[in-house]
């Protein structure tokens, strides 16, 4: 058991306190964990040695011993600091889930990875007596700072609420159905909840089919429990219901307050003050065709200066959100709440009002518009040489669809087109092949993933899901934007001016070792101890290209990759191979966007409306908040798509489908249709009459006496049983036959014994849900 390190007597120190220097000597490793226990802001290598004493020798020494308790898997590294694997961070979004015995709120994180632990710890929240505002209960969501538990017997995590986020409404979200006996019931939206008898004294005006939020009024040890409805969500006779369902079940805010939509209706265009007149600057927006908004601009000419010949300059115009919604207004309070916009395939849920999002900070064709615009210097080999960065009045000289550029580039032109294809678009392209030179020479990751698109008729019923080809302007305006954000988080490290960065970790050491046993059954070996980097991803990746292992392994990558998070923080991003990343770019969907852009107006000297230190001091608590944000829009938009499917399908129940294999669990395997991209899960015990392993690290379900099964990536055909348009779920049945599992897999799996068939399973086996992934 590790040795507790005391402080000096007679002084108590909180755990995220600056540690006191000891009198130097190299550390064992229990005394290295509990001090990166204690310590979670003050671990990373630096600090442990100043904490120590050591110097010379004594930190290669320690270099040593931190590189075995990593290869251990003891500690990973967490942002530049090292972490006890499974441990929370110091500032995170938490969910009270209870009471415990003494009265006080215990709660859990709100987002929770479990490679590490199957559930996550306990945290028991501190009284405050400078608690403002309402007082958080149960069922609500707040922010709070974490503190490792100073006694070995009592709870890992104590934590004191920075704030609360929202209150979660005791409520069950559902469809109102009518028996033929008379009697009402709800059918919920979510699986795991039972169905509930509803008062008919108690509808509400809702009707049936009606989509509906019922609180349960009595819970009767026989039979359902009772409920009333206390709001109407809408009728579910139309798939556009169905995008409803995730922003109730998600609560995302959706209506904004009349103090928000009247803050910006006052709102007036901005003037020429602290600006520079740019509207004779050629700039263009280049959108998907439906675009509603349009918050960012190009140019690109040729480097006149002879000393970098070959070379471009690149501007990149972004709307110059911060003009209008400045810190801690009804707009800024509001934006903060939402986090970023939530996109369905019927609808938006922005973070700003129309007004705002679509009238004034849209830039729109030959309309003024202010802009916080940089212009980038890059070299024939696409090296930026320089950048500076301006607060513009600009004036888009054309609005265009991507489809449209890319046409006038192969040869199509029209009206718009072409009278700016030599002018604007030609030199646009040419300083991107100067730009992807750059980007090759960088080798970010390279996953091949094409995503789906689900297309809508004007009904709102699916007409068709396709996968939109990926044309030269789309990754042109991307490696722009790119270049934009870098040249932000650049700026504003070399001003020392606070912000908040896009950060994404290289994969934990876990996660590599797992991905290192699957490709050794593929005889694909990853190096082992070097740091990783995504070159070496790549690499395998062009191995398996155009084999049938090619999607397979493409998939395990992605699985093995961090996720990456906004954090006041840099490590820099793993995946685009940068030092330095910031959002800049879309600040009219993204607040982390407008909180650089701000940032960069205070570096700058750009105007009155920048970064207040009451922002800059709370940008740890803002990054949790809008990362969590982030995760919560992900799985709205997820759901919904699952939905729509669902929904399309139901009338399909009995029909055959070809689909590949896309999770692999204890419970059984998750299959997605090539034509619809929708998952549908076929249970364990539905495979065939043998007994089953399931070998986690290898993605496969195999046979113990066969030897046959499934894999992830597997091409198969599948039947539907059922669908299920509220939940979202799809039920299969295989047609395809188990294939032998090649031996490789099969003397690698540390597996887990299934009882299969006529044979009774046990009681341990869970019966998966329809989420999740292998």
């Amino acid at each position: 058991m590790a040795r507790r390190i005391s402080p000096p007597s007679g002084k108590k120190r909180l755990a995220n306190s600056a540690a006191p220097k000891r009198e130097a000597h190299v550390p064992s490793r229990e005394e290295i964990l509990q001090f990166i226990k204690e310590n979670p802001d003050l671990a990373g290598k630096r600090d442990i040695a100043k904490a120590f004493n050591l110097k010379g020798d004594a930190r290669i020494a320690l270099k040593d011993i931190l590189r075995d308790l990593a290869g251990d898997g003891l500690v990973e590294k967490r942002a530049k600091r090292l972490a006890v694997p499974g441990s929370l961070p110091s500032v995170a979004v938490l969910d009270i889930t209870g009471r415990e015995g003494d009265g006080g709120l215990i709660a859990k994180p709100a987002e929770w990875d479990a490679n590490h632990q199957e559930r996550p710890p306990v945290v028991f929240i501190r009284a405050s007596r400078n608690q403002k505002g309402p007082t958080p209960g149960v069922g609500d969501r707040v922010l709070a700072r974490l503190f490792h538990g100073a006694d070995p017997t009592g709870p890992a995590y104590t934590a004191r609420i920075i704030k609360r986020i929202e209150h979660r409404k005791d409520a069950v979200l559902g469809v109102l159905r009518k028996l033929d006996n008379g009697e009402w019931r709800l059918e919920p939206v979510e699986r795991r909840q039972v169905e509930l008898a509803i008062d008919p004294t108690q509808l509400n005006n809702a009707k049936a089919n009606d989509l509906v939020e019922v609180e349960v009024s009595k819970v009767s040890r026989y039979g359902l429990a009772l409920g009333r409805i206390t709001q109407v969500v809408g009728s579910v006779a139309s798939e556009k219901a169905l995008s409803m369902i995730a922003i109730h079940e998600h609560e995302i805010p959706h209506v904004f307050p009349d103090s928000v939509i009247a803050e910006a209706e006052k709102a007036k265009p901005a003037t020429m003050a602290h600006r520079e007149d740019w509207r004779h600057v050629p700039l263009v927006t280049i959108d998907p065709a439906d675009a509603k908004d349009h918050d960012d601009a190009v140019y690109a000419e040729p480097d006149p200066d002879e000393k970098n010949p070959g070379g471009f300059i690149a501007t990149v115009a972004i709307a110059d959100v911060a003009a209008y919604v400045t810190p801690d207004s009804q707009l800024d309070r509001e934006a903060l709440k939402r986090g970023n916009s939530v996109y369905f395939p019927d609808r938006v849920v922005p973070m700003l009002p129309e007004r705002i999002s679509n009238d004034l900070c849209s830039l729109k064709e030959l309309v003024d518009r202010p802009a916080l615009a940089v212009r980038m210097v890059f070299n024939a080999e696409g090296r930026k040489i320089s950048h500076t960065f301006h607060r513009i009045m600009m004036r888009s000289h054309a609005r265009l669809a991507y489809p449209q550029a890319q046409a006038a580039i192969d040869g199509t032109t029209d009206e718009k087109t072409a009278p700016i294809l030599d002018t604007i678009l030609k030199p646009l392209w040419a300083a991107y092949a100067a730009l992807k030179r750059g980007r090759d020479a960088r080798e970010p990751l390279e996953l091949d993933l094409p995503e789906k698109k689900i297309l809508l008729t004007p009904e709102g019923k699916v007409d068709k899901v396709v996968i939109p080809p990926r044309l030269d302007a789309h990754k042109l305006i991307e490696e722009f934007m790119i270049q934009a954000n870098v040249a932000a988080a650049e700026t504003l490290e070399r001003k020392k001016q606070p912000l908040i960065f896009r950060i994404h970790d290289a994969p934990s050491l876990a996660k590599q070792e797992t991905l290192r046993e699957f490709l050794r059954t593929l005889d694909i070996s990853l190096a082992r101890g070097a740091e990783l980097r995504p070159n070496q991803f790549n690499h395998i990746l062009k191995r398996v290209e155009g084999s049938e292992q090619q999607d397979l392994v493409n998939q395990v990558v992605l699985r093995s990759q961090s996720q990456a998070e906004y954090n006041p923080e840099n490590i820099g991003h793993f995946g685009l191979n940068l030092h330095r990343y910031a959002h800049f770019t879309s600040p009219i969907r993204r607040y982390a966007d407008l909180i650089v852009h701000r940032a960069l107006i205070s570096a700058l000297g750009l105007g009155p409306d920048g970064i207040t230190p009451k922002e800059e001091a709370a940008l740890p608590e803002i990054a949790a908040l809008i990362s969590t944000s982030e995760r919560r829009a992900m799985a709205a938009e997820r759901d919904t798509v699952d939905r729509l499917i669902a929904h399309y399908l139901a009338d399909k129940v009995g029909a055959s489908f070809d689909g590949r294999v896309q999770g692999v669990t204890k419970a059984g395997l998750f299959v997605s249709l090539a034509t619809y991209g929708a998952d549908g899960f076929i249970p364990i015990s539905t495979l065939g009459d043998d007994y089953y392993l399931y070998d986690e690290t290898n993605h496969v379900l195999s046979g113990e006496r066969s030897g046959k099964g499934f894999r992830l990536g597997d091409i198969v055909e599948v039947r539907l049983v059922e669908a299920l348009p509220v939940a979202g779920a799809l039920r299969f049945e295989m047609l395809t036959e188990p294939h032998p599992v090649p031996s490789g897999v099969r003397s690698h799996h540390k597996a887990k014994r299934f009882i299969r068939g006529n044979q009774k399973r046990p009681s341990s086996v869970s019966r998966g849900g329809r989420r999740g992934r292998g």
